[in-house]
């Protein structure tokens, strides 16, 4: 018995050291007292054991000790197996910052720390600017007249975007721009998303592009030009870095800048001559000027002894003498601009370089540096736009659209689809805003914008084909009425543009928060590459102790003992102590993983995308609890974020599960499973109960649609129809409109009404004669049916509309 009790308190001794990290003194100490009360007590084995391991925590765990012997014998090892990390990867690794995302990497996550980026919201001119000035830019759209008729943005919208400075939200106001937040950045994004041309037209100016880069590195006379003009659209910008053997690889640029001179206007000047051939360039047809990445080098050493300079940035005017442009590519769905650029011996002055001379070689660490911001904020928002529309679209077409002589909206094959769209919106808007709110506290944030870039435009992916499944036939006919199939065959290129989801998600999420995001990785590679022992024992002593304390936490979180206390309340605290939980198992997990495969990590890149999974939903769970905190909440609210919350944790270990499944060490994939989840997964899917009420208030005019749906186009003030407005007004009237429907079929379907009143508009006629209904309820459902018909109904066109070439058109009927 009492063996069984010093056990049971030693291994309640280890566990509470091991989860606060308390270091080897603790852990002796325990091992130590508890050895030699087993051997005075009369356990004599197990106090030996014990005294053996506390010698053994001494000689392994003390600096003084271990430095002597063990930590140079590890530092070799290490040396062999830790992989090289290259100048390429090294510049990415090193660029941007670490917030949330190293804290959810730990294991031990400090709320708090999420807490502390305070949100102060919209200033009242951005807010006025969102409300009006996008209003009016969203009011000119219509996506038919955009993509199939013009290809091209309205001559008068393109003069209102350069007068209300939309290209120069990022541009400081003392250089004419707007000087807005990340966040108001975003939520104009979001709401221009009406229309995705006019979203893209608008957001690339003021994400990755020659904008961006001269606030950040450009020389005060590249800045005093250039910004101004590009606030107020006299010049239009566009980025040339992929090409046709440089796409997600960037770095793999063929391009080439050589340094020479030449002779301009009668004087000798010291230059670069670029030969170039880029493709898939936004806004390169129309573009003023171009920012150009190139591998610089220099074969006559005029700059100095070194030849390979590497990869430069630089800004050359549309007018330059041997450059192309001005072709066009064709987006699936929507014709953006977007086209090639060619340069063949280009010369320009080294004043062309941003930044000078002095960023000649950098350009690799300026794009990844800009990339952290700009992928967080365009695409992702994006993305959020496109789901809000999508959701009040489809919410509203399905509550007036009847079969079977009721809302589809209420078929639960309906529901499922209609809640998913609620909470991926929910979703995203939580952490578009949230990621936002850090960039303007100062955060450069590279690991979560690949994780709001890759999940969000899948979600907007998701959320696009329940729409469309519910549409139906709406929603595939194209036409000027049809706002919302144009959108959905675009979508690929959300996907596929600033880093391919595949490789966003295979490699760069937990490829390089690994690293970057890791506590003590990023030092141990540091002190290999200095050869500094004791910055070794350092670092690698802290993560063993990290090590030890993510094992504790997982298996004791994992029966509910010792939860952390959060900042939050109720109804989301339990959420937020299980991503900690989780985020416990992640942490061992990750270390596991690079402990057991190394440097082959890297190619095992379906072991990598899950573990980048497990960090990217539990980033996105952490942004909807903070965003629920400090937000305004309104009724039915609550069923979002079980649902939203379910949801992503529910993805989360199920990444885990299949980690465990397809480790190759199955030993070691089964003890990790043994602590992580020794009750199993705890989290299902989102239960019907939360479907059916989430559904029914985003097909209602309910206050939680209208918060899901604020700062969205949806009103009639535009010179364009808008259909969300449409759509609002008769869920507005719906419920009149309910009863007055049951009235009617009810006494159809008694036989008070003639047997060929099979219309809606036959049956408010037959009642009304029959005294079934007044005469103001037939006023006002013949209104309603109008206003219910011309939005179910579908454009058509004469037959030969759709062929470019008319004398090829096979007349199959023309007699």
């Amino acid at each position: 018995m009492l063996t069984l009790i010093l056990l049971l308190l030693t291994i309640v001794g280890l566990l509470v050291v091991m989860r606060r990290e308390a270091g080897a003194v603790p852990a002796l100490a325990a091992l130590a007292v508890l050895g030699l009360a087993g051997l005075l007590l009369g356990s004599p084995i197990l106090g030996l054991l014990l005294l053996i391991g506390a010698a053994g925590v001494a000689a392994a765990g003390l600096p003084a000790l271990r430095i002597q012997w063990l930590s140079p014998r590890l530092f070799a090892m290490f040396k062999k197996v830790a992989p090289r990390v290259s100048d390429t990867e090294r510049t990415a690794l090193e660029a941007g910052t670490v917030a949330w995302d190293g804290e959810l990497f730990s294991g031990r996550p400090q709320w708090t720390s999420l807490m502390r980026y305070r949100d102060d919201g919209l200033s009242d001119e951005e807010q006025a600017f969102l409300d009006n000035q996008c209003s009016v830019a969203a009011g000119m759209c219509n996506a038919w007249e955009i993509a199939k008729e013009r290809a091209d943005l309205p001559e008068e919208l393109w003069q209102y975007l350069k007068k209300e400075g939309f290209f120069g939200m990022i541009i400081p106001k003392e250089y004419g721009g707007l000087g807005f937040s990340a966040k108001a950045q975003s939520m104009v994004l979001q709401k221009l998303t009406v229309n995705e041309m006019l979203m893209i037209t608008v957001g690339v100016p003021n994400s990755l592009g020659p904008g961006e880069l001269l606030l950040k590195y450009g020389t005060q006379q590249q800045k005093d030009h250039y910004l101004p003009r590009l606030a107020d659209g006299r010049e239009i910008p566009c980025f040339g870095l992929t090409g046709p053997r440089a796409g997600s690889d960037a770095t793999s640029l063929p391009d080439t800048g050589i340094v020479c001179k030449e002779i301009v206007d009668g004087k000798e000047v010291l230059g670069l001559r670029l030969n170039f051939e880029k493709r898939w360039i936004t806004l390169a047809p129309i573009a003023t000027v171009v920012g150009l990445a190139f591998r610089l080098f220099d074969p006559d050493h005029l700059l100095g002894e070194e030849e390979d300079r590497g990869i430069t940035l630089a800004l050359v005017p549309r007018d330059t003498p041997g450059m192309e442009i001005g072709r066009r590519h064709h987006p699936i769905g929507s014709p953006f601009l977007n086209g090639p650029i060619k340069g063949k011996d280009v010369f320009v002055p080294l004043d062309t370089i941003i930044g000078g001379t002095e960023m000649i070689g950098q350009g690799w660490r300026m794009l990844v540096e800009c990339l952290s911001i700009g992928r967080c904020i365009t695409l992702p928002s994006g993305a959020s736009g496109t789901i809000r529309y999508a959701l009040g679209w489809t919410g509203g077409f399905a509550r007036i659209r009847r079969q079977f002589n009721v809302p589809v909206a209420e078929m639960e094959g309906v529901q499922e689809p209609l809640a998913r769209m609620a909470a991926l919106g929910y979703i995203a808007q939580a952490a578009v805003y949230q990621t936002a709110n850090t960039i303007d506290r100062g955060e450069k944030p590279s690991v979560p914008s690949a994780i709001l870039k890759s999940q969000l435009t899948e979600f907007q992916r998701d959320a696009l084909s329940h729409a469309m499944d519910i549409h139906g036939g709406k929603a595939v006919t194209l036409g000027p009425r049809n706002y919302i199939g144009i959108g959905y065959s675009s979508n690929p290129v959300s996907i596929t543009v600033e880093g391919a989801n595949i490789m966003t998600r295979n490699l760069m999420i937990f490829g390089q928060g690994a690293i970057r995001c890791h506590p003590f990785v990023l030092e141990e590679l540091a002190a290999m590459d200095t050869d500094d022992l004791k910055a070794f024992d350092s670092a690698f002593f802290g993560h063993a102790g990290l090590i030890f304390g993510n094992i504790a936490r997982a298996f004791t979180l994992a029966f509910g003992l010792g939860k952390d206390t959060v900042p939050f309340d109720a109804t989301a605290a339990p959420y937020a102590q299980d991503i900690s939980r989780i985020s416990a198992g992640f942490g061992l997990c990750a270390d596991a993983a690079m402990a057991s495969l190394g440097s082959s990590l890297k190619q095992r890149e379906l072991l990598s995308a899950r573990l980048g999974d497990v960090l990217s939903n539990l980033y996105l769970a952490s942004m909807v609890l903070k965003n629920w905190q400090e937000g305004d909440k309104v009724e039915g609210e609550a069923a979002l974020l079980h649902y939203s919350c379910t949801f992503l944790l529910e993805r989360a270990e199920q990444a885990l599960d299949e980690l465990f499944d397809n480790m190759p060490n199955r030993i070691l994939a089964g003890t990790l499973r043994a602590v992580v989840m020794p009750l199993g997964r705890r989290w299902k899917r989102p239960h019907d109960d939360l479907t059916r009420e989430i559904a029914q208030a985003v097909s209602r005019d309910s206050t939680l649609r209208t918060k899901l749906l604020r700062n969205t186009w949806d009103a009639q003030d535009g010179v364009k129809d808008n259909p969300l407005a449409h759509y609002n007004a008769l869920l507005h009237e719906y419920d009149r409109a309910e009863a007055l429907y049951r009235t009617l079929n009810k006494a159809f379907a008694k036989g008070e009404l003639p047997m060929y009143a099979l219309h809606p508009e036959q049956r408010v006629e037959a009642g009304l004669e029959a005294g079934i209904i007044s005469e103001e309820d037939a006023v006002f459902m013949r209104a309603f049916e109008a206003e219910v018909l011309e939005m179910l109904t579908v454009d058509d066109f004469e037959y030969d509309e759709f062929a470019t070439d008319k004398e090829n058109i096979l007349r199959h009927n023309a007699a």
